[in-house]
């Protein structure tokens, strides 16, 4: 009985209690391009491991790059976490390129899986200029953006006590290196083959002043939230220049057809969008001054008779404009060949045969109502002057009224429509 009783109050003891569960870790995973979204997901997660008080929080992750702010404000959450945090660059055959080699190098404990790979960090390579305007910029800002990335990446591997001189290298010659050199060279702690090779492996570690119990732990799985999954889906490329494309469509569909109302609104959203997301993509004002110069060559060519050469100009600058958009950005960031041709091919269609007509019509002379009655020579019913007289047109009779006067039979011209009654003046061998 006494046994027992010593076991309940252990138990209840800080320090004590916690050890009878088990243990529990905190799992998520980084797939695709770093952006704004995931520095987000990051951010939550930390959060959320922090206030359960899981072990560590394991980052699965394999990513091609991303964009140099994201990657900033990530580094950052794990240098204030709560909790230590381990970056996994898994499964087999995944890579932590650019953005995910500064978050690897950055984590308390950096494992990878066999066969995996890391590095190729160069600035250029991680979101080109940080302001968002063209991805190439001066030498001058070349060389500014590479001496801050290499610095900043020097500064976090000191901070882990791993490999700075690679890391330094990384940048400076966009060295990549596999799974098994990053051990050798001590750029990383360990390679795992999966999560509980991971697991057994982390446990017994010290990390964030403590020792990590993980052998057996409980893998809680941080899933994104809707929120997120939404902004990971619209922060790529594709997406942009889907939303150009919807901006171009329904602006210049509400012109063409005025009073549609749908199409513009549509477009206007799309175009606020389209903005907003170019000032954190990596996007190159070269590209888009192209496809802006080919709106208006499609438009042009509806005004000049110049038998489609405007048109064939503006499809070649709306496709160089659409290959240049990201042409420097990460490769995460990168417009696949997939949205281009079909963008291009859809635009050209859409100005042939739908804005084209749509503008074209609206030069054509009116063809029904009063405003048709404007310019048609009719004869006189009756005697007309200034207060009175009759025309018979468009098979009614008119009351009619002229400041000249004009005799019953003589060929009058229509000048306006007051209500029921018209405006003519006598035709004359000059009109």
């Amino acid at each position: 009985m006494n046994r027992w009783l010593s076991i309940v109050l252990l138990a209840l003891l800080p320090g004590f209690g916690p050890r009878l569960q088990a243990a529990k870790v905190g799992l998520m995973k980084i797939e695709g391009a770093i952006g704004p979204a995931t520095a987000d997901y990051v951010g939550r997660a930390v959060e959320v491991a922090g206030a359960r008080q899981d072990e560590c929080l394991i980052i699965q992750l394999d990513t091609p790059g991303g964009l140099l702010d994201s990657t900033k404000v990530i580094v950052q959450k794990f240098l204030a976490a709560p909790v230590p945090i381990v970056v996994y660059v898994a499964p087999p055959g995944a890579h932590a390129g650019s953005a995910g080699c500064f978050i690897t190098v950055a984590a308390d404990i950096a494992a990878m899986a066999p066969t995996t790979s890391i590095g190729a960090a160069h600035p250029v390579a991680i979101g080109g200029n940080p302001a968002g305007g063209e991805a190439k910029p001066d030498d001058t800002m070349k060389q500014k953006l590479e001496n801050f990335a290499t610095s900043y990446i020097e500064t976090i591997a000191a901070k882990r006590n791993r490999n700075v001189e690679w890391a330094r290298s990384s940048v400076k010659e966009s060295a990549a290196i596999t799974a098994e050199q990053a051990l050798q060279i001590n750029v990383i702690d360990l390679v795992a083959k999966d999560l509980p090779d991971l697991l057994d492996q982390l446990d017994g570690r010290e990390a964030h002043g403590r020792i990590l119990h993980t052998r057996g732990a409980e893998i809680e799985v941080i899933p994104m939230i809707a929120r997120e999954r939404v902004f990971q889906l619209l922060w790529r490329p594709e997406v942009m220049f889907l939303l150009m494309l919807m901006a171009i469509y329904g602006i210049i569909g509400e012109l063409s057809n005025p009073g549609a109302i749908l199409p513009g609104v549509v477009g206007g959203i799309a175009l606020i969008l389209a903005l907003y997301m170019a000032s954190v993509l990596p996007v190159n004002i070269a590209g888009l001054a192209l496809i802006g110069l080919a709106l208006l060559l499609f438009v042009a060519d509806v005004f000049a008779a110049t038998h489609g050469v405007l048109t064939a100009g503006g499809i070649i600058a709306f496709l160089l404009g659409a290959l240049m958009l990201f042409d420097k950005a990460e490769p995460g960031f990168r417009l696949s060949l997939g949205y281009i041709v079909p963008g291009v091919v859809v635009t050209a269609l859409f100005f042939i045969f739908v804005a084209g007509a749509g503008l074209k019509a609206q030069l054509l002379p009116v063809r029904v109502g009063r405003e048709t009655l404007i310019g048609q020579v009719v004869a006189a019913v009756t005697r007309i002057d200034a207060t009175q007289g009759k025309v018979f047109i468009e098979g009614e009779h008119w009351n009619a009224v002229s400041a000249v006067p004009v005799e019953a039979g003589q060929p009058v011209v229509v000048l306006a429509v007051n209500g029921l009654t018209l405006t003519v003046k006598p035709k004359t061998p000059l009109n």
